[in-house]
This record gives structure tokens, C-alpha cells and sequence, in this order.
């Protein structure tokens, strides 16, 4: 195993030197990187918001919609009730909705009970949205005479509506970030009506407003041909239809948007999209956006397109007209194209909000802010220093206990964080604090790889073996143990990856991507290193340790001890289950939430570390002090106490009184 081809020499110091490319610009100034010629990688990593700071957006749901959008569907349910398609239909008269209260009237008295028994079953309870909570009945069905039906929307089943909607806007907002291509964003829940949403490193606010606030709800409807603009416009359009304007047009801002009249009845929605892409159509040269339905999507877009060729059909987003094309032929492959007044970035914008698909709600922007680090420049200082004394500890004691191979060992792990850095910086990830945490994991890792390999050509030495011998037999032995540890951690990182989001997929990617390089270098670079040594020295012997903590020879009767550990280790099994079970973890702040407040320095720029320290001392337990808008504001988030309300408000008191003795 320490022969190597030319060729493997090649694509091994190949792939070191590639790594070490794409990770040189993280180090050099932007000047240098400038000069650089183009053909060179020039990428930086990118770092999350926990480490730089970035754009902080607050929105609020407009509930007035969700309980106007919720009373339209409880009308259409209820028409829907009492004219079914296949079924006996009731005649109903009075059919209205208004703040939280649909009525109608049935007007025949032989049909009251039918319909009591069909109207009764949009009173079926929904599941509340809160964990633990059960269920709540949305709709309550009161009868103030025979045949007169009144519907109220609860407030507690608009409570449970409206955790939904925002639970449902948290993962589009978050569908929507990561198009962007800006990976890692917090996203979280305030109060009972806004989401917070902060992106690192994002440089373009005004177009992150754009891309979050917008619904997105796309719709494919028919343009009323028969009916005048004009007329509709003069009066009023037909029953049937409504007048909508066309988006302005990004190209001649100063044009006037054209009025549509659209029918109001949707024949396709956006939830039967699957992909949506921007492009350019070769003809024009315009920019456009390409989509794709599903299989359902595509068959009732082809019944459409080949009954009204010839005609019209309009492209709605959030009620704004982005095309009306005729008709040239019926469209079956379920795919299309949207051309209008685009440029590149506003068809890319509008093909990201179709592929992350609609808000279920309208939100408006009420905060817009930058933020700094979450945990400070001084933090971010201190955990940079811990890092980089680990580093040099592990290498110590490296050179300690293996000697040359020690040196061997270091030169690998060198190579192993260059390489991660690299493809982190080649694939645009963002680095936070967990995928710092990640990369620490592998450093530890890859040298727990080179210590096994190193110990098993010790041991085959010391079974009689030639040098050249033990290390073939040591690196061939340990290779099974390796794989075995690594493939295992990697299949935890890709489940980590797969099941979580935000900063959980950073240290998934990271610990992935280092657990490639670790095995690359470990058994790989390390074999290589070893070869050329064996080679040029023509070693007769081991190097020497310069430490040993561990005797040469052990006389230690592990398997002596089983009677005891095996019961001892699986009653700690069962205790550990137990209080898992019945105790619970102990959930930091970005799980329980907890009370958030913005303080303001009375002079100067605040001290993130000493607001930091001052607090500590208050033993409030979780907290996370984070510089926010101006260099004078701060943002504090302190984890729920356990005591209720008015402990809360003593957490705000006892913060109030810290910061206002300095």
C-alpha cells in the first residue's frame, strides 16, 4: 500500500493544491484580490449572521385578511353544501357574509333537516396548531328559526387559524431566502401576529422587502373579450368579471399600467406548479420565465388551451396582470412561458416567489433594520482565540507523542482544513457558529484517524514485523475501523441535513464535507507523506515518543469487569430513557422563544461584551445580547422563566436596573 502511481501522486497533490486555491482568497485583502487574473477563484466564505450581522426585517399579517379570505371560504362552502353536484340541491335565498357571521336562508321547509345535516358538518372541529393544545371547532352553527342558518367564526378558531398562516409563512419565507441563494437565515415567531427575519451578509434590502412581502398567489384566468374595457371602466364590468391592471413596466417605469378585464373564475392555480425558471426567449431576446405543472396542473392547462384557441388567457400575480397572450394552439406538455416588461433580476425575483410558492397571507414590512453579530465582536475575538489554542495544543501534542509521524500527522491536518475551507468557499456556503463547531469535530476527528493508524503500526511492530511491513498492515487494518466511524457520522450529518434547517444544515455541511476530507487525508495524504519519508530515509525504526501515556505493554482485564459494567452501563440506560421521558431537555432560547428587549446606550457606542457581562451576573440563564440598527441600540433575548407573567416582567425590571447603574 505505499507504492503510489505517478498519477495518483498527481491527483493527490492535485486536490490539496485545488483546496488550497479556492480557500487563498478568505485570507487576502481586496485589493490583492482584485488584481488577481479572472481565471482564478476569487470567492470568499461567507459568513452567517451570528458572525457579520445583515438585514433584520419584521412583518405582520394583515389579520383582517385571513378572516375576510376565511369567510369567502366558509360562503363557498356553505354554497357548496347546499348545491351539490351529484346530490339533491337546496333552494337557499340571503346569502351573505360580514365581519365574522355568514347567514343564509333555506326556502323550503321540507328540506330544513337535510340541510342542518349537510351545514353541520362545516362545524367539525381543526387541530388548534399548538402543541399539546387539541383541537378547536372554528365554525359554531346557531339557528335563530327554522331554515335560518347563522355561522360565527370563533375566536379561538381564528387564534389556531393564525398559527397555522404564520407557521406556514415561516417555511416560505425560508423557501424563498434559501432561492435567493443566501443559505443559514433566522426565522422565527413574535407575539402572536409577526415574524422576525434576519439574512446575513445580504447587501440588497429594498429587494429582500420585495421578495418577502409579496403573497405570490398565481393564477391562470380568462380575459373577457366581449366585454369594453372602456365600458367597464365608465360603469362597471360584468358580473362575471373584474377589471385588474397589468404590473408597471420595469423597462418604462413612467407608462401607465393596463386595465384587464379578467373573469373572475380560476381555471389553473399556482399550487399545481412544480418548477419555474428565468430565461430569455431566443427570438426577442427577452427576458422571460419558463414553468411546469404537474401531472393534474398540466391535464386541466391542456383542457383549457384547446377549448379557447383563438383567445385570451391572462398570467395573475397578486392581482397584477404580468401577461395576456393568446392562445395559438392548445398547450399539452404542461409547460409555458410568461413574457412581459421583464428585466434579468425581476424575472429571476418572480421565478424564485412562483418556485417557493404563496404566502397564505398578505404581511406588511413594520421593521426594517441591520443587526450586528448575535454574539459580538468580542465573543466572535474570544471563540477565535479558543479555536487557534486548540490548534496548537493538538499539534504539541502530536509532535509529543508520535515524533516524526506527529509532524506526518499535522502536515494532513493542514491539508484537511485548507481542503474544507476550499469547498466551502467553492460551494458558497455560509459559515456560523455550528458550522465552526462542525469543522472542530473533524479536526479532532481526523487526528483520532491518524492516531489509529498510527497505534496499529505500532502494534504490528511489536507483533515482529519488518518497518515497511507494519505500516502496509497498520494502514490496511485501521482502514475498516475508519470507514466505519466516518460512514456512520456522515449518514448522521446527511439525516441532519435532510430533516433540518438554518444553522443546523451549516454543521450538517460542514461536519459532511469534513468528514470527506478527513478520511482523504487521513489514509490518503498520510500514506503518501509516509512513502516518500520510507523512501528518502530509509528508516529502520519508528521515531521515538518524546511522551507515553499509555505503557507499552498492559496487563488490564477489561472483559473481567463485565459482570459489573454490562447491568451497571443498561441500569444507566434505563435511567437515562426514564428522565428523558418524564424530566425533558433543557431548550435554549431559539427553541422556547422568551422576552425580547431593545436598549439604547445614553452616550456613545454601546459595549455589546460589558452589557454581556453585566448580565451574566443576573442569572437569568439563556440570553443572547446582539448590536441592532445604530452602533448605540441592542437587541436582548432572555429565555422564558418558569414563573409566569410577572416573572417576566421582573426579568425586564432586573435588566432595566443593570444597565441603567453604567
Amino acid at each position: 500500500m505505499l507504492h503510489f502511481s505517478r498519477w495518483k501522486v498527481i491527483l493527490i497533490v492535485l486536490s490539496v493544491f485545488v483546496g488550497a486555491l479556492y480557500a487563498l482568497p478568505n485570507i487576502l485583502s481586496d485589493a490583492t484580490l482584485e488584481a488577481m487574473p479572472d481565471a482564478l477563484p476569487k470567492q470568499r466564505l461567507t459568513l452567517g449572521l451570528d458572525l457579520q450581522g445583515g438585514s433584520h426585517l419584521m412583518l405582520k399579517v394583515e389579520s383582517e385578511g385571513v378572516i375576510a379570505d376565511r369567510l369567502q371560504v366558509l360562503r363557498d362552502d356553505v354554497q357548496a353544501q347546499l348545491r351539490p353536484r351529484n346530490e339533491k340541491k337546496i333552494r337557499y335565498s340571503n346569502l351573505r357574509g360580514k365581519g365574522k357571521v355568514v347567514q343564509v336562508r333555506v326556502r323550503n321547509a321540507e328540506d330544513f333537516e337535510l340541510a342542518r345535516t349537510r351545514l353541520n358538518e362545516l362545524t367539525a372541529p381543526i387541530n388548534s396548531g399548538l402543541f399539546g393544545a387539541g383541537v378547536v371547532r372554528e365554525v359554531e352553527i346557531t339557528e335563530s328559526e327554522p331554515g335560518f342558518f347563522k355561522f360565527t367564526l370563533t375566536d379561538e378558531g381564528m387564534e389556531a387559524r393564525m398559527q397555522s398562516v404564520l407557521a406556514q409563512s415561516i417555511e416560505v419565507f425560508r423557501r424563498r431566502i434559501d432561492e435567493l441563494g443566501t443559505t443559514e437565515p433566522i426565522i422565527q415567531r413574535q407575539g402572536t401576529d409577526r415574524v422576525i427575519v434576519q439574512v446575513p451578509g445580504f447587501n440588497d434590502p429594498e429587494r429582500l422587502k420585495v421578495i418577502l412581502s409579496g403573497t405570490a398567489k398565481l393564477t391562470f384566468r380568462m380575459v373577457n373579450e366581449e366585454a369594453s374595457v372602456q365600458e367597464a371602466l365608465r360603469n362597471r364590468p360584468p358580473a362575471d368579471s373584474e377589471i385588474v391592471y397589468s404590473i408597471p413596466d420595469q423597462r418604462n417605469p413612467d407608462d401607465d399600467p393596463i386595465p384587464y378585464v379578467i373573469k373572475k373564475r380560476v381555471e389553473v392555480d399556482g399550487d399545481s406548479l412544480v418548477d419555474a425558471q428565468p430565461g430569455f426567449d431566443s427570438r426577442t431576446s427577452e427576458s422571460i420565465v419558463t414553468f411546469r405543472f404537474d401531472t393534474k396542473g398540466a391535464r386541466r392547462f391542456g383542457e383549457i388551451s384547446s377549448r379557447n384557441v383563438g383567445r385570451r388567457f391572462a398570467i395573475i400575480l397578486d392581482d397584477k396582470v404580468i401577461s395576456a397572450p393568446v392562445i395559438r394552439q392548445a398547450i399539452l406538455g404542461g409547460s409555458g412561458q410568461i413574457s412581459g416588461s421583464f428585466t434579468p433580476q425581476s424575472a429571476n425575483d418572480l421565478a424564485i416567489l412562483m418556485r417557493a410558492g404563496a404566502l397564505p397571507a398578505d404581511f406588511t414590512i413594520v421593521e426594517e433594520r441591520t443587526v450586528g453579530p448575535s454574539l459580538g465582536q468580542d465573543s466572535i475575538t474570544k471563540g477565535g482565540q479558543a479555536s487557534i489554542f486548540a490548534a496548537i495544543a493538538v499539534v504539541i501534542f502530536m509532535l509529543l507523542a508520535y515524533g516524526y509521524l506527529g509532524v506526518i500527522a499535522n502536515i494532513a491536518l493542514l491539508a484537511n482544513m485548507i481542503m474544507i475551507i476550499g469547498v466551502l468557499s467553492m460551494i458558497g456556503a455560509t459559515l456560523t457558529l455550528p458550522g465552526i463547531a462542525g469543522i472542530v469535530l473533524t479536526m479532532g476527528m481526523a487526528v483520532d484517524a491518524n492516531v489509529l493508524i498510527f497505534e496499529r503500526i505500532r502494534e504490528e511492530r511489536r507483533g515482529g514485523r519488518s518497518l515497511i511491513q507494519a505500516i502496509d498492515a497498520g494502514f490496511k487494518q485501521a482502514l475498516a475501523t475508519i470507514l466505519d466511524a466516518n460512514i456512520t457520522t456522515l449518514i448522521a450529518a446527511f439525516i441532519l441535513f435532510y430533516l433540518g434547517s438554518g444553522p443546523i444544515r451549516g454543521f450538517a455541511i460542514t461536519l459532511a464535507i469534513g468528514i470527506i476530507t478527513s478520511v482523504f487525508t487521513a489514509f490518503t495524504l498520510t500514506r503518501l507523506l509516509m512513502s516518500w519519508w520510507v523512501k528518502r530515509g530509509r528508516p529502520n525504526e519508528l521515531p521515538k515518543r518524546l511522551i507515553r501515556l499509555v505503557p507499552e505493554k498492559t496487563g488490564l482485564k477489561f472483559m473481567a469487569w463485565r459482570k459489573l459494567s454490562f447491568p451497571t452501563s443498561a441500569l444507566i440506560l434505563v435511567l437515562s430513557m426514564g428522565l428523558f421521558v418524564g424530566v425533558g431537555l433543557n431548550l435554549g432560547i431559539d427553541f422556547k422563544g422568551g422576552t425580547l428587549i431593545e436598549v439604547q446606550a445614553k452616550k456613545g457606542k454601546a459595549d455589546v461584551g460589558a452589557i454581556r457581562s453585566a448580565l451574566g451576573e443576573l442569572n437569568l440563564g439563556d440570553l443572547q445580547v446582539q448590536a441592532f440598527g445604530s452602533e448605540k441600540d441592542v437587541l436582548i433575548r432572555v429565555e422564558p422563566q418558569d414563573a409566569g407573567e410577572n416573572a417576566e416582567q421582573t426579568v425586564v425590571a432586573n435588566v432595566r436596573d443593570a444597565l441603567e447603574a453604567d
